[in-house]
């Protein structure tokens, strides 16, 4: 059995984890908001570049995305969506959770 899921879109997720792992275990002293900043700079880079519509400009796949402010607002709308479902999207230590 191989060590990750068949399926590209969890075998990529499971390893931008994992290198976030490895690169802090590195380096104790790393931030972890930089580690976190730079795997997302890299996943936003990565998203951008397989987002570029074809050179049809009647291609209705493409045209959710045929403009620089279509695909920020993809982007944007994708990345809500994944927080929100995130297990880590609340804390309990948020500034707006209520306290007994």
């Amino acid at each position: 059995m191989s060590e990750y899921p068949e399926d590209p879109y969890e075998q990529a997720s499971s390893e931008t984890v994992q290198l976030g792992n490895r690169i802090a275990e590195r380096d104790e002293e790393a931030d972890l908001w930089d580690i976190a900043d730079g795997l997302l700079a890299g996943a936003v880079q990565y998203w951008l570049y397989s987002r570029q519509p074809c050179d049809d400009p009647r291609c209705e796949d493409c045209f959710p995305i045929s403009s620089a402010k279509q695909r920020l607002a993809e982007l944007q709308r994708l990345v809500q969506e994944l927080a929100e479902e995130s297990e880590y999207f609340h804390s309990p230590n948020d500034h707006d959770v209520g306290r007994a």
